[in-house]
């Protein structure tokens, strides 16, 4: 069964928001994922309370496995997710300004209010 071992990069861990973005996208595969701690017993990664039960914190190691077509490509995907900070990508200000700007642009209007 294919597996890839790969270190949390997301600042809180896997919980709250990092868990539920990796949790769908595993939940998005078309195949049973697992993934565990060290040499725990593998979790449905599909599984929220699961995946939040693992108690995986920043820097900890964690394996996910897969078996089917396609296998192989799922966990690139899975653990190239993994291995970004999930909490700085959405929550970093010049992030909100820039998704503040593109909706501001995109309603043609150009300004930004302030108040």
């Amino acid at each position: 069964m294919p597996e890839r071992t790969v270190v949390v990069a997301s600042s809180t861990g896997l919980h709250a928001r990092p868990a539920k973005i990796f949790v769908q996208a595993a939940a998005r595969q078309g195949m049973p994922v697992r993934i565990r701690v060290g040499d725990g017993k593998p979790v449905p990664a599909n599984s929220m309370l699961a995946v939040l039960a693992l108690g995986a914190t920043h820097g900890t190691e964690v394996t996910i496995e897969a078996e089917g077509p396609g296998a192989d490509e799922a966990l690139d995907s899975l653990a190239e997710l993994l291995a970004r900070d999930l909490d700085a990508e959405e929550t970093s200000p010049g992030a909100q300004e820039t998704s503040r700007s593109a909706e501001e642009t995109s309603r043609g209007t150009g300004e930004t209010s302030r108040g």
